[in-house]
């Protein structure tokens, strides 16, 4: 076994090649297209349920379906991204959701469509945290929750964009139409993963490849002397239990949290707001337009919120913006008969929920070193996808009883205070300690004796055999 040294201060002494950007651009796609196929069956729900005559609370099972299985997916693709290499699981999992996505058009029933999408899920779920984990260690530390946040931007832009085409592929070919091309795309897509994605430079030096660590380091603009890699005695597996030692307990707790309580209110937004809308009178195309917005305005707010934060070292703004997100959330439910104040409200609460959800995932990646770091945000996301599975089946269950409008949106509008408070949580402890925990690359040498603390790094070099 060897270990690696130095890297985040080596990538923080230089600027972003072109080639981290193109590894950060093709994870980026990978959520952009993750994103178009997770919100896809939100969008069609309204065209399958006319044209299979089911009524809309049918849809429940199903939108939670794909849910469940991207909560095994990350749980899974995580552990074993920090396993057997982080590459070749994103690859596998690109092409489960591909396949999955192309099957779908070919069920014919709630119960067909319900076990199709319990694949694609899973496939979904495992492409998330490889992704996240593979960003957050080819960046800068001192630009990583931005960039990672940006990269994962590519997800509600993916859903934006998802909108769109759905607004005007299934008035013309019909549902069907989006899940082809949320298939074919990533397929095609495949070979330039597997030419261009390299696999994690930490895990490559843990498995004692030093001649590929010396060619990465020097794709990445780095110096001989960047990096040091020597050999090590056998470190423990990256598993949950150890996501909970070394003083990581309370945060890895409220980062899950927050993660619950933001993928609940997303998912159940994405999903229910379209049939909510048509069923107060909207088009379709105007309900599927508001979940556009509502991913639009995410985008937005990712880089207002990670610009705050970076701007004064702090994830207070997080935490705030959640706050004030749950009341343009409750909005929704007052305003949900007119179209276009439907999509300005649904865009002001993507940017305060949505925005901070992604500054939230990118809070997970700079929480956990290197060897955990595909374990945590795994659990992380997957715990949060139980949220997202949940989501779904209480706005099912509170149609069924006939909740009023503005009575379920501002239900929703009070799971958003959660993860502001739970982001406050965060804040809180990281503050006594280090305030730049997330920002800087020697927060942890500043803070000895707190769970941010890391053995001091051996001199930077490439050590030689």
């Amino acid at each position: 076994m060897s270990s690696l040294g130095g890297l985040d201060r080596a990538l923080d002494s230089t600027k972003v090649t072109a080639f981290q950007s193109a590894i950060i651009g093709l994870c980026a796609l990978t959520a952009m297209i993750d994103g178009m196929d997770t919100q896809a069956i939100g969008l069609v729900a309204p065209a399958i349920a006319s044209d299979w005559q089911v009524p809309a609370a049918a849809f429940g099972p199903v939108f939670s379906s794909s849910l469940f299985s991207g909560l095994l997916g990350a749980l899974v693709a995580g552990q074993a991204g920090d396993r057997f290499g982080r590459k070749p699981i994103l690859m596998f999992s690109v092409f489960v959701f591909a396949l999955g996505s192309l099957a779908t058009p070919f069920t014919h029933s709630i119960t067909g469509l319900l076990i199709v999408r319990l694949v694609t899920g899973f496939g979904l779920g495992g492409a998330l945290p490889i992704i996240i984990s593979i960003t957050s260690e080819f960046s800068p530390k001192r630009l990583r929750l931005n960039i990672v946040a940006l990269m994962y931007c590519g997800f509600p832009f993916g859903s934006v964009l998802g909108g769109v085409l759905a607004a005007q592929l299934i008035p013309r070919f019909g549902w069907a139409s989006v899940f082809y091309i949320g298939g074919v795309v990533p397929l095609i897509l495949l070979p330039t993963f597997a030419l261009v994605m390299p696999e994690s430079i930490s895990f490559l030096a843990a498995n004692g490849k030093r001649d590929k660590v010396a060619a990465l380091s020097k794709r990445l603009g780095l110096q001989v002397g960047d990096l040091t890699v020597v050999p090590t005695s056998p470190q423990p597996r990256a598993t949950v239990r150890r996501l909970f030692a070394e003083g990581r307990a309370m945060g890895t707790l409220l980062l899950w949290t927050t993660l619950f309580l933001s993928l609940l209110l997303t998912v159940f937004l994405v999903n229910w707001m379209p049939l909510v809308a048509h069923h107060a009178g909207l088009g379709i195309r105007s309900s599927v337009l508001g979940v556009a917005a509502l991913n639009l305005g995410g985008i937005v707010g990712c880089f207002f919120i990670g610009w705050i934060s970076r701007r004064f070292t702090s994830i207070v703004p997080i935490a705030i913006a959640y706050g004030l997100g749950g009341a343009a959330v409750a909005l929704i439910g007052v305003v949900v008969q007119s179209g276009q104040i439907l999509l300005t409200v649904a865009f002001v609460a993507g940017v305060l929920t949505v925005g901070s959800q992604m500054c939230a995932v990118a809070l997970a990646a700079s929480f956990y070193e290197s060897a955990l770091r595909s374990t945590g945000v795994g659990w992380a996301l997957g715990l949060g996808r139980v949220g997202a599975v949940i989501g779904p089946l209480i706005g099912g269950v509170l149609i069924a009883q006939h909740v009023a409008t503005p009575t379920l949106f501002l239900i929703a509008g009070t799971v958003s205070l959660g993860a502001s408070a739970a982001v406050f949580g965060i804040a809180r402890i990281t503050r006594r300690r280090n305030p730049a925990q997330f920002f800087t690359t020697s927060a942890a040498d500043q803070n000895p004796g707190t769970r941010l603390d890391r053995q001091p790094e051996p001199p930077l070099r490439i050590a030689r055999r």
